[in-house]
């Protein structure tokens, strides 16, 4: 089944060029299912390249998804256009009294700035704390990850010396993980933060089931055991040439960044880059859509209730 967005969306047009099935408002009246309800809350400046990455994901599902965007304020955008997000994009206030099967948090590049300065913290946290009362699970991506962290265990920034950037090797643990179906026992996903989720740390800290790290990048995926809150320290959702661009930008910026790790051919920057990360990226969002939203959630929304989940449950398939 499709994912259903607005007709006018400029990722309708992408991701059909891709053969991907896209079902557009006016079509999917028509239809008497129930579709779940998905919220992207969108961080990252490019707005409109962020909300392709994602839908493109999220597109690899039997279920029919109805996506609302969300944006975090009014302020304008340098890289978005202002007519594309007061079309699109909707604010908090006006969704805060509806329930949703999942949100998405995505990153957002705020690696070297503290919680209290960045200027919508306050704002996130709200949304972040009414996601428990109103969603049955989020995602939390990169940076969004970090900042759940610290507003539900308390944990303090942890920053890097240096920028973790490239393709890393993760290995799986907990194979029988919902979250985990389908998985290798090996796989690629790319990195690109100063944050540090160290496991040692996120397992004396806290009590999440850690599902998949790295030697070198350290936690990747983790999740409470009700499986309500999950955690992507990574971005699945990056397309082939996102860490190419963010090296040239910087490069450009006089910040001499290292060359992204195992991501161009011989590791000559100069070589178009593959992407080793497709099939692992849309599994991991296909079990999440399944497994963590639509095998919890209830059928009327209007009845959610933090009641409906259970800690252990790992028996719907």
């Amino acid at each position: 089944m499709p994912i259903n967005i607005p007709d006018q969306l400029p990722a309708a047009g992408t991701l059909r060029k891709e053969n991907i099935f896209v079902m557009t408002q006016s079509r999917a009246m028509s239809q008497n299912i129930r579709p779940l309800k998905v919220l992207l809350l969108n961080l990252m400046p490019k707005k409109i390249e962020t909300e392709t990455q994602f839908l493109r994901l999220l597109s690899n599902s039997p279920l029919q998804i109805d996506v609302e965007l969300l944006r975090i304020d009014n302020r304008p955008s340098k890289n978005t256009p202002t007519e594309h997000l007061n079309t699109f994009y909707r604010q908090f206030e006006m969704i805060q009294d509806k329930n949703y099967d999942g949100l998405i948090i995505t990153g957002a590049p705020l690696g070297l700035v503290q919680f209290e300065d960045v200027i919508y913290w306050d704002h996130l946290q709200t949304i972040m704390s009414w996601a428990r009362q109103h969603v049955t699970s989020t995602l939390f991506v990169c940076w969004a990850a970090q900042a759940a962290l610290k507003l539900f265990y308390d944990l303090p920034k942890r920053t890097r010396k240096v920028k973790l950037s490239g393709v890393y090797q993760h290995r799986t643990h907990h194979l029988c993980h919902p979250l985990l179906r389908g998985f290798d026992d090996y796989f690629l996903a790319p990195h690109s933060r100063f944050a540090d989720f160290s496991t040692e740390y996120l397992a004396e800290h806290t009590d999440l089931d850690i599902l998949a790290s790295s030697e070198d990048a350290g936690v990747y995926l983790a999740a409470t055991k009700d499986k309500r809150n999950v955690f992507v320290t990574g971005h699945p959702e990056y397309d082939a040439l996102t860490l190419h661009n963010e090296y040239v930008r910087d490069v450009g910026e006089g910040m001499e960044p290292m060359i992204p790790v195992n991501y161009y051919p011989d590791n000559d920057p100069n070589q178009p880059p593959r992407a080793s990360w497709r099939s692992h990226g849309h599994l991991l969002f296909s079990n999440w859509l399944n497994y963590c939203v639509y095998q919890q959630t209830p059928y009327d929304l209007n009845h959610f209730s933090e009641a409906n989940f259970t800690k252990d449950d790992d028996s719907q398939d």
